[in-house]
């Protein structure tokens, strides 16, 4: 009699790996999605829109109330100066406190100021809208598509990696 064959191997079929043209299509219209809902809702808030990085760092502070600079700078793998720079500018801009620690004068923290958390909302509730409008004019089976399909992008965006803004130990 031959070799024993355990039911495992003999039923078990590779995994086909990702498509990789279909992996960079869908990290290039991920992208563009995002470029064009960021660029839009700016153009109907009638705000001239900031540059990414101060965008990264107020969601930082949103996230992480008290963050300080050097913190700040290490969740988004940016140079201090780097970020304190943005500081400075979002500072001057009314979109940013920065307290310094009195145990410790050397130590700032940041957190938003009311403009930025309207700011914020203003540009939330207006993306929200565009998108609804957008996600109308498809068909209902593409818009369910689209809807189931966000668990599984949020799992992708945690699969890529820790997240840039963990919580402080």
């Amino acid at each position: 009699m031959g070799d024993p064959v355990s039911t495992e191997d003999a039923t078990a079929q590779p995994v086909p790996g990702p498509d990789h043209a279909a992996t960079a299509a869908l990290g290039a219209v991920v992208g563009e999605l995002h470029r064009r809902l960021r660029r839009a809702a700016g153009q109907h808030s009638n705000r001239i829109p900031l540059p990414e990085a101060q965008v990264e760092l107020l969601l930082l502070v949103r996230a992480h109330p008290g963050v300080s600079v050097k913190d700040a700078a290490a969740r988004l793998h940016a140079a201090p100066n780097t970020v304190s720079t943005l500081v400075r500018d979002l500072v001057t801009a009314g979109l940013l406190h920065r307290e310094c620690v009195p145990a410790d004068r050397r130590t700032a923290r940041l957190c938003l100021t009311d403009a930025a958390r309207a700011r914020m909302a203003d540009h939330e509730r207006h993306r929200v809208a565009l998108l609804t409008a957008a996600l109308s004019r498809l068909p209902p089976e593409a818009r369910a598509a689209v809807a189931a399909a966000a668990p599984h992008l949020t799992r992708l965006v945690d699969l890529l990696g820790p997240d840039p803004c963990p919580s402080p130990d």
